[in-house]
């Protein structure tokens, strides 16, 4: 579920507490929860609805001035069923901890690399972990599509790969691109040496 940054920063700051969604299949759970730029969000209650019964206080607690603001952007949505799905901030990301420590241990070290290895292991081809993150460190905030290419990939699956070191801290994404954390910093130094 893709949410505009100004909509994560107000539902972190308390002022919105609903989202509407059209979807043909849904990309939450009740009781799940959301990485975001601005932290981790608990998804609450998930309710199907018609455009009916969407009510004016329901999407003013979504951030729409009124049902006409709603049924605007309603009209630009793809087609699909219509849900209100109650959210709210749950707190800080763990992996921006996890990606600002550069200082690693020996054993923490290892126990990264360790994880490198098993992705290496486990996809078709060669090893890719350390050519993805020297390409991001020599490349910082540039189309993860342009990247991709000069693998010879499609960009989805090259963006699947970049979440995975994202998930153990070592890439950030940016407005535009991904850069390396400090802890993928001394990662890559590590792999490189």
């Amino acid at each position: 579920m893709l949410i505009k940054l100004e909509i994560l920063e107000a539902i972190k700051a308390g002022e919105i507490d609903l989202q509407f969604r059209r979807w043909k299949r849904a990309t939450v759970k009740p009781g799940g929860t959301l990485k975001t730029r601005v932290g981790v969000m608990q998804i609450g209650e998930i309710t199907p609805l018609t455009v009916d019964q969407v009510e004016l206080k329901d999407v003013k607690r979504a951030g729409f001035a009124d049902l006409d603001d709603f049924r605007r952007w309603l009209d630009t949505m793809k087609p699909g069923d219509l849900c209100k799905i109650e959210i709210s901030y749950l707190g800080e990301d763990p992996r921006v901890t996890l990606r600002n420590k550069a200082d690693l241990s020996a054993a923490d070290l290892a126990e990264v690399l360790t994880k490198l290895d098993q992705m290496d292991a486990r996809s078709e081809g060669d090893a890719w972990t350390t050519p993805y993150l020297q390409k991001i460190a020599d490349n910082p905030a540039r189309l993860a599509e342009e990247l991709a290419h000069e693998f010879g990939m499609e960009k989805h699956p090259f963006k699947a790969r970049v979440r995975r070191l994202k998930e153990i801290g070592l890439t950030e994404s940016l407005e535009v691109g991904y850069r390396l954390s400090p802890r993928g910093k001394t990662v890559l130094a590590a792999r490189i040496k």
